[in-house]
């Protein structure tokens, strides 16, 4: 080997330019769809037929208004009832007692196998079934009495049907959650002489959060939208408050679309809350980002890049 080759072969090599992939199919997919969204917004916008104008005058009209507090209300109190009935039943399901165990499944096959709809009406109607609720001793005299016909409205009809409903379905969501923690969690808290109820409440139930949350906030949407069931007990939800209109003005399709909109801009309002929900109990995992960071982040990607 000559002197030249040496000094060649101890040469730094020329720096290497990593070059990004193009992704031309994703920039012609991304065009075409733009277009399509642009296309529909246009011709909907542009379309009388969808009645704009009824759908500004009602929009904002104090009965929606009252609708959407009564339908607020509804999914506040039904979703309150079921994470409390779905963490008792779930407790329940998990308990060596089998016949503890055995009434929390029963309640489950109940509640689960019959439609919500079908369980609101029969609430509603349950003062033809029980006239009178009284308590006192079992076979024995009787204290207080409450007429059915006072004490289940159409307002406890709703809430009732609503909530023991999803309380079944809480119940196997809490189930599950509880499920996915480690077993030595619990051997090691026992072993530390804690109770079952402490360790439940202060080692199990905190990190099984992590796998509640999602689903409990989307059984969260779903209640805002499954409240609507409640219109056939003629109480003045969202739903029912748009059919009174659309009865009286025959204005069917911009009256519907006033309570889409609305159920939309809740459901897009729960949907943000579900997301940093997540995020705070999913410290220490891999952060969801939303598209504003996504976005940012490309930004930054591509910046370095081209430095």
């Amino acid at each position: 080997m000559t002197l030249t080759d040496k000094t060649v072969s101890r040469e730094r090599p020329g720096e290497i330019r990593a070059v990004p992939v193009r992704h031309y199919g994703r920039w012609v997919a991304a065009a075409l769809i733009l277009y399509i969204a642009i296309w529909a917004v246009y011709s909907v916008a542009n379309n009388d037929r969808f009645g704009w104008d009824t759908i500004n005058a009602w929009f904002w009209d104090g009965s929606i208004l009252d609708g959407i507090v009564m339908t607020l209300e509804l999914t506040v109190i039904a979703m309150l009832m079921g994470v409390v009935g779905g963490v008792l039943l779930a407790v329940m399901r998990l308990s060596p007692n089998p016949l503890i165990s055995g009434v929390a499944w029963l309640y489950v096959w109940v509640f689960r196998g019959t439609p919500v709809l079908v369980q609101i009406i029969l609430w509603f109607y349950v003062k033809a079934l029980i006239p009178t609720f009284s308590l006192g001793i079992p076979f024995g005299p009787t204290f207080v009495h409450f007429n059915a016909n006072d004490l289940i409205t159409a307002f406890v009809a709703g809430c009732l049907g609503l909530g023991l409903n999803e309380a079944a379905y809480m119940s196997e969501i809490v189930r599950a959650g509880i499920l996915s923690v480690d077993p030595g969690q619990s051997e090691a808290a026992t072993a530390l002489g804690m109770s079952r109820a402490k360790i439940m409440r202060r080692v199990v139930l905190p990190q099984a959060m992590r796998v509640i949350i999602p689903p409990t906030g989307n059984e969260t949407i779903s209640m805002l939208k499954t409240s609507s069931l409640v219109s056939v007990i003629a109480l003045a939800d969202l739903l029912y408050s748009v059919q009174i209109v659309y009865n009286r003005t025959y204005q069917t399709i911009p009256m519907l679309l006033v309570a889409s909109i609305w159920y939309l801009i809740m459901t897009s309002i729960l949907t943000v809350g579900q997301f940093y929900l997540e995020r705070y109990f999913g410290r220490g995992t891999a952060q969801r980002q939303t598209m504003l960071e996504r976005f940012v982040a490309n930004l930054r990607i591509r910046a370095g890049r081209r430095a």
